[in-house]
């Protein structure tokens, strides 16, 4: 019985995050890049065993925020659509954050720091080489000069729109913070809550 409740909490704080997330990312006034799913993507690889769990989660929740984005839009009371050609590509690199949390071994505080660095790097970097091989934004040039000058327009709007004012890395704080929340509570709820009941039952 104890289990049952465990597991039917677990899922209602599962189902909780998801529309927390999704409902975060679409606030008026949110600064770029900070937004948690990439976090919950490297969190779930790292964290979750069920793959399928890990991988649906932030998924979902980028699912359900383009949703709402694009009701928004329909509405007139955004300028950011929900569904665009090629956003394919944004869920497939979710996908592939998610395979790339689950190298995460041993959860220190090291590698927690490395790998939300590192993810919200590689998240950078495809996701604006698909922008730029789309011909969307200001479409530049298919040059290498050109793809310079796409991840500079993506570095200028963090800068004039993120976190930091000025600061071109604010994608990198913002996932950086997500992930020492997710990671941090999930270390607490293990210390305060799992490991007396296996303590308890040993």
């Amino acid at each position: 019985m104890k289990y049952m409740n465990f597991q039917k909490t677990t899922v209602l704080t599962t189902i909780l995050l998801i529309l927390a997330a999704s409902i975060y990312r679409v606030i008026p006034g949110l600064p770029a890049g900070f937004a948690p799913q990439v976090a919950m993507a490297i969190f779930g690889g790292a964290v979750l065993a069920d793959r399928r769990w890990a991988l649906l989660i932030p998924v979902l929740s980028l699912f359900i925020s383009d949703v709402l984005f694009q009701c928004l839009h329909i509405a007139g009371l955004t300028d950011i659509a929900g569904f665009y050609p090629g956003q394919w590509v944004i869920y497939l690199l979710f996908v592939g954050l998610t395979f790339f949390g689950s190298l995460m071994k041993k959860k220190s505080v090291v590698n927690i720091l490395f790998f939300s660095v590192t993810g919200s790097v590689l998240f950078f970097i495809f996701s604006n080489l698909s922008v730029w091989l789309a011909g969307a934004g200001l479409a530049r040039p298919y040059t290498a000069n050109g793809l310079m000058l796409c991840y500079g327009d993506a570095l200028a709007y963090y800068r004039q729109y993120g976190l930091v004012d000025g600061f071109a890395g604010n994608f990198i704080i913002g996932d950086l913070g997500w992930s020492l929340v997710l990671f941090g509570t999930w270390y607490l709820v293990n210390k305060a809550v799992i490991a007396p009941k296996h303590s308890v039952a040993g």
